[in-house]
């Protein structure tokens, strides 16, 4: 008897396995199990470096049982689908999921990093040579403390934490960011938009008004695109009539450049312009329906038009899998 039973368990342990073949994405599947959540999961850890060391993000490797215990089933429904944590797990890392009660390569990784089998889910951090970037820590299974322990390994791998993941952290006093805003004025802002969204560092913009005139408020790195070379690549596109600078320090900057130009300093005057002027190169596009960030809306918004697999690169894989999912659902 208990050895039919040991064979009929196996058997059907075998159904399941084959159901999740290696290296296909769980986020591609048409009914992904609860226990991973809503993540566009690699299956393969030597895929997922790869990919780290391709992308320079650091690696989100979950050992999760699956098929799992309420608990594990509560992680995935809790913290694995909440779109904060779904899109800033994809947005700063590259996400692996290995089951820790499968036999054949997913033992293999189980073996090398020393995890039990049939455990509790576990998050470990990995950089592109498969190193823990920090420590291991058991019993992590909220969005605030997975979010902190994300925020500590970007920290650790020197890639910046997205300021709506230091708020998942909880982190009220969040650094310093270097972002500085910045308008310019043109005869159309939905052609400023596009054309200052293309610029390197410009991160976020917007169609709006101020001194009477249409303008694009930027919202720029200073650490990957100083002030004089975003003026500089403003006025060669076009689109800096005016500059309206927000300090007077930034208005002494652009003038060194910006010969012959008004210079002026923003104010509360200045107003957004309607959703409907909003990204406007997205609108009529394959991209209308795209579920994007700011960031993510500027840059699409910049391409889509001139070079739109450009354009698409900005979305995450994840992104880009339940676009395509609802795009073929009836």
């Amino acid at each position: 008897m208990k050895t039919r039973i040991r064979v009929g368990l196996f058997s059907c342990w075998g159904v399941l396995a084959a159901g999740w073949p290696q290296g296909v994405r769980a986020g591609e599947a048409s009914a992904a199990p609860i226990e991973i959540g809503r993540v566009s999961w690699v299956r393969d850890l030597d895929d997922g470096l790869s990919r780290a060391k391709a992308t320079g993000k650091p690696v989100f490797l979950l050992f999760q049982e699956v098929p799992g215990c309420s608990g594990c089933q509560q992680f995935g429904r809790e913290v694995l689908a909440d779109p904060r944590m779904v899109t800033a797990i994809e947005t700063h890392f590259v996400p692996v999921f290995i089951p820790n009660n499968q036999p054949g390569k997913a033992a293999e990784v189980l073996k090398r990093y020393g995890e039990p089998a049939w455990n509790f889910q576990v998050v470990r951090f990995l950089s592109a040579d498969g190193r823990d970037l920090i420590p291991r820590e058991d019993k992590v299974w909220t969005v605030p403390a997975l979010a902190r322990r994300m925020v500590s390994s970007l920290e650790k791998a020197g890639v910046p934490a997205s300021e709506a993941l230091q708020l998942l952290a909880g982190r009220s006093a969040v650094a310093p960011s270097p972002r500085k805003k910045i308008a310019f004025a043109q005869a159309c802002f939905w052609v400023g938009e596009m054309q200052l969204g293309q610029i390197d560092g410009v991160e976020r913009t917007e169609a709006g008004f101020f001194d009477g005139r249409e303008v694009t408020l930027v919202e720029y790195d200073a650490q990957r695109v100083s002030l004089p070379d975003l003026v500089k690549a403003a006025l060669a596109r076009d689109c800096a009539d005016r500059i309206y600078a927000a300090t007077p320090n930034d208005k002494s900057s652009a003038e060194t450049v910006a010969a012959g130009r008004r210079v002026g300093l923003l104010d509360s005057s200045y107003r957004a312009a309607p959703v409907a002027d909003q990204k406007r190169q997205i609108q009529g596009t394959a991209a209308q329906g795209w579920a994007l960030t700011p960031e993510q809306a500027t840059k699409v918004n910049a391409f889509i038009r001139t070079d739109p697999d450009r354009a698409a690169r900005y979305r995450t894989d994840g992104q880009a899998s339940r676009s395509s999912q609802g795009a073929s659902a009836p």
